[in-house]
């Protein structure tokens, strides 16, 4: 049985799951599926093609579906899906699509803390973190175990690669490679997440691995295709794979050379892991 207080508008034709609970004054449009065990806070408002998925909570007034701000938008059909046991936290925004049959995706565990935006065709992976007040402009790819610091909008188009972390009150205007720290306006590539690798399981080889792989990639005198080259001996790693794969398919590019800031050598191989 879901508890729907009866001063929650719930149109009908919405699918409702089981042990859903719908709090006083959330707005749920009939368009609108809400997996088991989920939870509508008081004021929330969810419209369109959006799919909600088990055990995510969404808090009050969040606006979750509705429709996108790209001026292109003409009336298409456009959906929005959200994975399971997220935290859609107050006031957060997440627009719908533009383009026939388009989705804007939230993947599974994900804490979007208040004030955020998700605009227009944008994809967030699994275990993703965005702080209070970033924003994602238009067709923004998130990977998988990201960190959004506060404060920080991301420009159209650009990709943040998996197990990165972004500074807060950050400006990022390039593609952000995986496995990646860094921060400021402009931003500046910091070396490895190391701390967040440690606390995923990365072991000691990958992360020399990784290492290697960034310093061929950005601080060598190498092009970039030349250090891909030269990497590719190391692809027998998944997560070199990656690398490689990723910075072949940027389109925006990324932080120049003098945009990278140096990190302690001896940090990669002393800290012990977690």
């Amino acid at each position: 049985m879901s508890k729907i207080d009866p001063r929650a508008v719930v149109e009908e034709g919405a699918r409702i799951g089981n042990n859903v609970t719908i709090e006083p004054y959330a707005i749920i449009k009939k368009t609108v599926t809400i997996g088991d065990d989920c939870v509508i806070k008081s004021h929330a408002y969810i419209d369109g093609n959006t799919t909600i998925g088990k055990g995510t909570v969404i808090w009050p007034s969040a606006s979750i579906g509705t429709q996108t701000q790209d001026l292109k938008f003409e009336g298409e059909t456009t959906y929005v899906t959200i994975g399971e046991n997220c935290h859609i936290r107050e006031f957060v925004t997440i627009n719908s699509s533009c383009k026939e049959g388009s989705v804007v995706k939230v993947g599974d565990n994900c804490l979007i803390m208040a004030y955020c935006h998700v605009a227009h065709n944008c994809e967030v992976g699994n275990h993703v973190v965005m702080s209070n007040n970033s924003m994602l402009a238009g067709h923004v790819v998130v990977e998988d175990h990201v960190v959004i610091g506060g404060m920080t909008p991301i420009h159209q188009f650009v990709r943040v690669g998996s197990h990165s972390m972004v500074g807060g009150f950050s400006r990022v205007t390039h593609d952000v490679p995986p496995y990646t720290i860094g921060a400021g306006v402009p931003y500046k590539l910091g070396g490895l997440n190391l701390i967040g690798l440690r606390r995923r399981g990365f072991g000691l080889e990958k992360r020399l691995r990784l290492s290697k792989a960034f310093k061929l990639t950005f601080r060598s005198d190498l092009q970039m295709d030349d250090a891909l080259a030269q990497l590719a001996d190391d692809a027998e790693f998944p997560e070199i794979e990656h690398w490689i794969d990723f910075c072949k398919k940027s389109k925006r590019g990324f932080p120049g050379p003098q945009d990278t800031v140096n990190c302690e050598e001896d940090e990669l191989v002393s800290c012990p892991d977690e």
